[in-house]
């Protein structure tokens, strides 16, 4: 008997407001709650709530003949409970089955394994008390924020007690090796590797509704065809994809959920494959050897590499800003600082600040609140400059009750802030530039470089009268000070 082992990505951030320079210093609450509550009701009903429906009556059906695995961050349980309780109670139903396993995973969908193992522990710690909180399990299985993995991630995950990891069966680390087995992480053999299989899991994910596509239209008979041409020695097809790809990205009237409900049967009456979940698949099979992964991977895009993320210096300058933080972070014992701490650090946010336009470009606007990455370079950092007016505020009146902050050092902060932000902007400026390629077969490229270049000359234009009238608003407030 060989093995399928399904495994559902759940996350949702909280998404910040339109934060302006202007508020820095005096609002210090950065999200929206109206476009969360929104997303979250509407995920819901469109997928959540009737797959969840669907794959508990899968598992009465069959009974232990059929399971799955979730992991969920923490940040997407926190708004079940906060917007859509009654999705919580449908995941909680799942957990009572016995047949659905909830993995482990960073809190806040953050990238924190790639700068801090400390704050990186700390995040599993507290993602792994809301899974016992809220289902009744101690995840044994870690999934690390979009499946990003490398050797010395597999080998601080081994190091925390974990028995196994998912990850990206990438072609840069797999070459003619294939996904369908169990490996090991190459610096600790304790660490089971589960690969998934990309070609499987994107037909469904992302190519199921594509009528261009020259396999469409995905029957079950069609896929569990597939999976018997795979050979009889390769003993795992690991099918890894997000849990919105039901009824979100792959709306219910193209089939998806008929697809999903048929499949089990399909599997059953016409191949040798059984479902497992990743903790049983750790347990049962064994790894037929190490895979090598020295630089991290990723299952995002083309390239299944950190570049959705870190792919620009307006990434690299705002993920580099807020792990400066840590440190400060250490000191600060405020709930509201801490929360702000964990869900400034969701990938997410830089995720939308992304300039692949080109090869991936749909995907990184579904879901994205701005405009353009610069719009979501600025307003994550003028929400950070405000975090750090406050971190500072705090960590100062702890130590020195006698030493209130004063309006001038919050000004010279306002200042140097803004002044960061302004040079970043030049950076954007040359990153746009650097990335027009002259390649004359795509007219697009330097048609969408120099609306690119347009958007960001008008941004210019406009932050500059903001601060004028900033500076303005400043001088006019102190002598306001002096006269009184």
């Amino acid at each position: 008997m060989r093995t399928i082992c399904f495994y559902f990505q759940v996350h949702q951030p909280f998404r910040l407001k339109k934060y302006r320079f202007f508020e820095i210093g005096n609002d210090h609450y950065y999200y929206d709650d109206f476009s969360n509550r929104s997303i979250m009701k509407k995920v819901a009903e469109k997928c959540y709530l009737p797959m969840n429906h669907l794959l508990l009556d899968l598992i009465k059906e069959y009974g232990s003949g059929f399971k799955v695995s979730f992991s969920i961050s923490g940040v997407a349980m926190e708004q079940f409970e906060k917007y859509a309780p009654e999705v919580l109670d449908s995941f909680k139903a799942l957990a009572k089955t016995g047949n659905v396993e909830f993995l482990a995973e960073t809190y806040s969908h953050s990238l924190s394994s790639l700068k801090s193992k400390e704050e990186f522990a700390r995040q599993i710690e507290l993602h792994v008390a809301k899974v016992k909180e809220h289902f009744g399990q101690t995840p044994t299985v870690f999934r690390n924020t979009e499946l990003v993995y490398s050797d010395e991630i597999g080998n601080a995950i081994a190091d925390l007690g974990y028995d196994a990891m998912l990850t990206e069966g990438a072609r840069q680390i797999l070459g003619w090796k294939s996904p369908n087995y169990l490996y090991f992480n190459a610096i600790n053999k304790k660490l089971k590797v589960l690969l998934k299989n990309y070609k499987l899991s994107d037909d469904i994910a992302f190519r199921f509704s594509n009528h261009a596509w020259a396999e469409w239209p995905l029957t079950t008979e069609k896929f569990v065809n597939w999976l018997n041409q795979i050979p009889e020695n390769e003993e795992v097809v690991n099918l890894f994809m997000d849990y919105e790809t039901f009824g979100e990205h792959q709306w219910a009237d193209t089939g998806i959920f008929n697809f999903m409900r048929a499949l089990p049967n399909a599997v059953f009456k016409n191949s040798d494959f059984k479902f497992l979940t990743p903790s049983e698949v750790a347990k049962k099979l064994q790894p037929v050897a190490a895979v090598n992964v020295p630089y991290p991977i990723s299952w995002a895009d083309e390239e299944r590499d950190l570049t959705a993320w870190l792919g620009n210096e307006m990434q690299d300058e705002a993920f580099d800003k807020i792990y400066e933080l840590e440190g400060l972070m250490k000191k600060v014992d405020d709930p509201d600082l801490q929360k702000d701490w964990l869900y400034l650090q969701t990938s997410d946010h830089f995720y939308y600040m992304c300039t692949k336009f080109f090869s991936d470009g749909d995907v990184h606007r579904y879901f994205n609140p701005y405009e353009n990455p610069y719009n979501a370079f600025i307003n994550y950092m003028n929400v950070l400059s405000d975090f750090i007016i406050r971190i500072e505020k705090h960590v100062k009146t702890s130590f020195d009750d006698n030493e209130p902050v004063t309006k001038k050092e919050i000004t010279d902060l306002l200042r140097k802030y803004q002044a960061e932000i302004d040079r970043l902007k030049v950076k954007m400026e040359k990153l746009e530039v650097a990335e027009k390629k002259p390649v004359a077969k795509k007219a697009t490229v330097k048609k969408t470089g120099n609306a690119v270049k347009k958007v960001v000359a008008e941004k210019k234009k406009t932050d500059t009268t903001k601060k004028t009238t900033a500076d303005k608003t400043l001088k006019t407030n102190t002598t306001k000070k002096k006269d009184k």
